[in-house]
């Protein structure tokens, strides 16, 4: 993986008898970026006056080319680290509980733990490439207990996800409609496969769970990875699945009632319906379907290839409309829009539209 280094070069000093490593997982909060939650490493030593927070989850916002990283694919995470109240602090103002694991390791494995995050963290070594399903902050946490313990630490086949990455999302996306929509146009077929237990540690609450399961040998016996779990921050009146109403789909419905009432309005009076409405609905999915090409075909995001929603949304629709605005009587128009709309219906028929493969 991007950025790792050997746990054994800088050595820093041997944490003490009183030390613990804990895995801090924070419940999803209400922007966008932390709609899943978040799962870090807590290194606690009252001895040498160390209680830090390893977060793999860190972005630069301040990059002037944030935005077309993101958008290709290429935005660079990185290993911070805060003291572990600062963190909490921050935490509490967006109102997201916190719960720590307490993980039953020897002196010598929080050790090593230990000098992997620190080796981790060095300048040199700390960025690595966010790969939202398969390399991010939640696996990276599973990965440096992995690296720094080797085969002492063993993940069980729990839990079993059972639905596909997509649907893994859907409850995450509740009180965000826009962005749940956002999922199904953008995503394409790798979204639809179902995970296995490993694959599901990207999301932190399988991760935690996986954490309950998980089994660590000592030089005297295997135990449970979990000494504890306490709940050190509780928000109240939390709801970690809120709900919203679904205004995306309301105002597509809302825009073709008042698309048709216009057109049989229209009718009624004996003119001739005018093309504002068919051209602004073709400019909408044609959009749509030139941003499923972008993320198709430029860029990096493997879980957005092979995207079906381009068998109904098709990007020559932007044509279509520029068309059928100032040229409605051009050859060909009225057979690509038969055939087009042919299309559509049989992908709707086929159950190909945005929710893709059932579960």
């Amino acid at each position: 993986m991007t950025g790792r280094a050997s746990p054994t070069a800088a050595q820093p000093t041997r944490l003490s008898s009183e030390s613990e490593v804990s895995m801090v997982t924070i419940l999803p909060g209400d922007p966008v970026y932390s709609m899943f939650g978040h799962s870090a490493l807590r290194v606690h030593d009252p001895a040498l006056g160390v209680d830090r927070l390893y977060n793999y989850g860190t972005f630069d916002f301040s990059d002037p080319l944030f935005i077309p990283k993101f958008a290709y694919g290429h935005l660079r995470y990185f290993l911070s680290v805060a003291p572990y109240d600062a963190a909490l602090r921050a935490y509490e103002q967006q109102r997201r509980p916190v719960i720590e694991q307490r993980l039953n390791l020897t002196r010598e494995q929080r050790t090593a733990l230990f000098r992997f995050l620190r080796v981790n963290a060095q300048p040199e070594n700390r960025y690595y490439q966010y790969v939202f399903f398969f390399d991010n902050c939640s696996t990276r946490v599973r990965d440096a207990l992995e690296e720094a313990l080797g085969d002492a630490v063993q993940f069980a086949d729990r839990p079993d996800p059972q639905r596909s990455f997509r649907h893994l999302l859907d409850p995450y996306a509740a009180s965000l409609p826009l962005v749940d929509l956002s999922f199904d146009l953008a995503l394409g077929t790798p979204a639809d496969r179902r995970p296995t237990p490993r694959e599901a540690h990207f999301l932190p609450e399988y991760l935690f769970e996986a954490f309950n399961h998980a089994t660590v040998e000592t030089p005297d016996t295997t135990r449970a990875l979990v000494a504890r779990t306490d709940t050190v921050q509780w928000i109240e009146g939390y709801n970690a699945t809120p709900e919203a109403f679904d205004w995306p789909l309301a105002a597509g419905g809302l825009f073709l009632v008042l698309v048709l009432g216009w057109t049989g309005w229209q009718a009624t009076m004996g003119r001739r319906p005018g093309p504002y409405g068919d051209a602004l609905l073709l400019a909408a999915v044609g959009l749509t379907g030139l941003l499923a090409c972008f993320l198709w075909f430029v860029a990096t995001y493997e879980v957005t290839e092979h995207n079906w929603n381009l068998l109904w949304a098709w990007p020559t629709h932007l044509i279509a409309a520029a068309v059928l605005l100032w040229r409605p009587s051009a050859p060909g128009l009225r057979s690509y829009l038969g055939v087009t709309a042919v299309g559509a219906a049989v992908v709707a028929i086929a159950g190909r539209v945005a929710g893709h493969a059932p579960t």
